[in-house]
């Protein structure tokens, strides 16, 4: 069987959601997912300024791979996002984005993860919290 780790490293690729978006993740382990979404017209809402919603997805995909960054081995496979709280510190301009989720604290069922959400200058442009409900 495998491990959370290495199923959540062959899911992200493979999600139509992922790959509509751009996002890919670049790093998985211990806790810890980063994740990357550049930057495309279509992701803009006026102008050139990233949409609020993508930067959410964005978060929200980086506290889900966050949550299955270990080594444990699942007894079934799914989960959930039950909460998510995003602030919105910055503007995104034109800009490819990176998302590092971080988890808190790991219950059996649910864990709580915070995302940080920057530009590549290191800008934050949102802030989250989410919580995972693995199923």
């Amino acid at each position: 069987m495998p491990t959370r780790t290495e199923i959540i490293t062959q899911f992200v690729p493979n999600s139509p959601l992922c790959q509509h978006l751009g996002i890919t993740l670049t790093e998985i382990g211990n806790d810890r997912a980063v994740l990357a979404m550049p930057f495309k017209p279509e992701l803009a809402t006026m102008g050139h300024t990233v949409h609020g919603g993508a930067i959410a997805t964005l978060a929200d995909t980086a506290a889900m791979a966050a949550a299955w960054a270990d080594d444990a081995v699942p007894e079934k496979f799914g989960g959930s996002t039950a909460s998510l709280t995003i602030n919105y510190v910055s503007a995104a301009d034109a800009a490819d984005l990176t998302a590092v989720g971080q988890v808190v604290r790991r219950g059996k069922r649910l864990s709580n993860i915070e995302v940080t959400v920057a530009d590549p200058a290191g800008r934050v442009v949102a802030k989250a919290l989410a919580t995972y409900n693995f199923a």
